[in-house]
């Protein structure tokens, strides 16, 4: 802090347009009213002018063993001296009536920031969350929250604020040097604020604050996609796959490795309905080959089971056994999972793009006619076998146990998927009473596999 000098005058617009700026800062002081005076900063370099503050200095408790206190009235210039006088005697007026103009500041430095709140909620807030919840909370927190509104106090946020935020993770305008490709987009906006929700509740509830400011906040709808690959296209995610495990001769040996592990975990997601994690993270002691089952020890919803196909079964049986307790470690450290499985996916996605294409040119059909490959997510081959299993004729049901489902709301979100085996059967019954009205045989024909 700069060492501050001390003179006494009227401060009068004269005498303060005389005041020469120091080497250290100057306080001049009213020689008509005890504690109003007129801060003036050192002349930065170059500059022509230096910066003159009116300020109002008091003791809060009275006395010299009171606590000392400098408020800042305004900029000279902004304030003429008598307006900034005016404004010193009706502080110090209340300081007469026991009070402390100041105290809103100070309590104010001393409030959490937004930053810190998160911190003590990673610290002490998350007991019952689960580690992949908790992973994300950190990357929302690292690069949405603290960019946009990390330096901002608890006790000042407003849902204008949390609203702001939320649109400025929506047009992805959060660039960090650590996340430099953080993309945001609406989906991220939403659960960041629902996020924000659930620390500014933690912050209530330690009474740091009064209110959520996120409460009430209208978020974007969840645009839950549901995109399920034709047989068609999961022949071409196939050949992509193909095309990606022997391009990994060609790559350094970690790479190689990587990149092999990569097109099995892809395999195995798309004949079990897994979720990525489920089998990326799969261990050795979770495998059971001999009843065909993954006995996972968590999960999204808890220890689970996993049914192998036989298919998935033979994808499974080829893959090497090493020290590692993961089916599928890191080539560079063992310890851990494999890493960049997204990033994997990106290209076996935009290899099975290039080879729809082709394909559909040597069929003479256009190929900007196909359904873009593009933004088909790793985890729409859940969706997929979920859709190749109702298209089959295996009931919701059933399905919601395949997929490991807990609420069986969530497997009803691919009911309409049901509808082709029931038009089907619509379609063959429709038939029959068709004939027989025209004079033929109606002959009714159970479906395959057993009534409905």
């Amino acid at each position: 802090m700069a060492i501050e000098a001390r003179r006494v005058a009227r401060l009068t617009k004269r005498s303060i347009d005389a005041i020469e700026p120091e080497d250290t800062r100057v306080i001049v002081w009213d020689a008509d009213l005890k504690g109003f005076g007129l801060r003036v900063e050192p002349r930065a370099a170059g500059a022509k002018s230096s910066t003159k503050t009116f300020v109002v200095r008091y003791r809060v408790g009275g006395g010299r063993r009171g606590t000392r206190r400098q408020f800042k009235i305004g900029s000279y210039g902004k304030l003429t001296p008598d307006e900034a006088r005016d404004r010193a005697k009706d502080i110090l007026a209340q300081v007469e009536l026991g009070q402390d103009p100041q105290a809103a500041k100070v309590a104010a430095r001393d409030t959490l920031t937004v930053s810190e709140l998160c911190d003590l909620y990673l610290e002490e807030g998350v007991a019952t969350k689960k580690a992949s919840t908790l992973e994300l909370d950190r990357i929302r927190i690292k690069r949405h929250i603290k960019p946009l509104i990390g330096t901002r106090r608890i006790t000042v946020i407003g849902s204008g604020e949390i609203e702001r935020l939320m649109n400025d993770i929506a047009a992805g305008r959060v660039k960090t040097n650590d996340s430099p490709h953080s993309r945001g987009g609406k989906g991220a906006a939403s659960r960041t604020v629902g996020l924000l929700g659930g620390i500014f509740k933690f912050a209530m509830a330690r009474r740091l604050v009064s209110e959520n400011p996120a409460k009430g906040v209208s978020r974007f709808k969840d645009g839950k996609r549901e995109r399920f690959l034709s047989p068609h296209e999961l022949g071409v995610f196939g050949d992509a796959l193909a095309a990606a495990e022997l391009g990994a001769d060609n790559l350094p040996e970690w790479q190689r490795a990587a990149r092999r592990q990569h097109v099995c975990i892809i395999r195995l997601l798309t004949l079990t309905g897994a979720r990525k994690n489920e089998i990326r993270c799969l261990k050795w002691s979770e495998v059971d080959q001999e009843r065909g089952l993954l006995q996972l020890e968590d999960s999204k919803t808890g220890r689970k089971a996993i049914r192998l196909g036989a298919a998935a079964q033979e994808v499974l049986s080829k893959v090497d056994r090493t020290k590692s307790a993961y089916v599928f470690p890191d080539p560079r450290d063992a310890t851990l999972p494999v890493r960049n499985l997204d990033w994997a996916w990106v290209g076996v996605r935009e290899r099975a793009e290039a080879i729809a294409r082709e394909k559909a040119r040597e069929a003479g059909k256009d190929p900007d006619e196909l359904p873009p490959l593009a933004h088909v997510r790793i985890h729409d081959l859940r969706h997929s076998f979920a859709s190749t299993g109702l298209a089959g004729g295996s009931g919701l049901h059933l399905i919601g146990k395949l997929l490991g489902h807990a609420n069986v709301a969530t497997t009803n979100r691919y009911a309409h998927l049901a509808d082709d085996p029931l038009k089907d059967a619509a379609d063959r019954i429709s038939a029959s009473i068709s004939a027989a009205m025209g004079g033929a045989a109606g002959d009714v024909r159970p479906i395959k596999g057993g009534a409905a």
